[in-house]
């Protein structure tokens, strides 16, 4: 049987982003699973390399059946030590099924915001070379708790729980490090509206927009190095 990857979307993004630019540039096949467009979500089977989840608007702790079968997906991969890798919502569906909690974020976080490496063996495995500051892209309102025997790799000032690892193959991240430019602009235009506050905590459409080109740049190369970690286990399950 031929192993993939499934990366879950949950909003009408034509492309995954930079997870789909790894696997690409590396010969990884994956697959994209849309279920709030109506895929079904599938049962867990021995094709399956290793899943990615990915952002949405919708909570973690919304009652709706397609969530609530990836939070099982996610659970039984867990448990058979398949990858899984989560960004932001996907994060928070990670969490959900360790039996962490997902609450509401004091003020929400939008935009451009710096992230700082945690002091512990972990986070040099899973960040490598990357600066002990570096750029991140942030869009949410919610904020999880850690798991039991989670590992917090990096925070930004505003939320302490940005992104930790269990093991060696499962990562949650609150932030966006899939960014690309295309799909942030595509982002940033399409919810212009919402995107006219600016506080502490977020940024404006205009914000957004300054050094967009060199922010994802920078962002790109912590993702690269984010990756490259959680392939590492990825290979061992194509290779079997």
């Amino acid at each position: 049987m031929s192993k993939e990857v499934l990366i879950f979307l949950h909003m009408d993004d034509k492309h995954p982003g930079y997870i789909a630019n790894y696997l690409e540039t590396n010969n990884i096949p994956y697959r994209v699973v849309r279920g709030y467009a109506g895929d079904s979500i599938p049962l867990l089977n021995d094709s399956m390399a290793g899943l990615v989840f990915m952002g949405g608007a919708m909570s973690a702790n919304d009652a709706i059946p397609w969530i609530e079968q990836e939070i099982e997906l996610i659970y039984q991969a867990i448990d058979a030590n398949v990858p899984v890798l989560g960004h932001c919502l996907g994060g928070q569906l990670i969490s959900v099924a360790l039996g962490a909690d997902v609450t509401a974020h004091p003020t929400g976080e939008v935009g451009w915001h710096s992230c700082n490496r945690q002091p512990n063996a972990e986070a040099d495995k899973w960040l490598g070379t990357t600066d002990d500051s570096f750029p991140m892209f942030h869009w949410h309102f919610e904020t999880f708790s850690l798991p039991q025997r989670a590992r917090l790799l990096f925070s930004s000032e505003y939320c302490q729980n940005q992104a930790y690892s269990v093991g060696e193959n499962v990562l949650a991240m609150q932030c966006h490090v899939e960014m690309t430019e295309p799909l942030i602009t595509h982002w940033i235009t399409q919810w212009q509206d919402d995107l006219q506050e600016m506080t502490a905590t977020k940024q404006n459409y205009q914000q957004i927009r300054a050094s967009l080109k060199d922010n994802v740049v920078r962002l790109n190369q912590v993702a690269e190095q984010l990756y490259s970690c959680w392939a590492k286990s990825l290979q061992l399950k194509l290779k079997r």
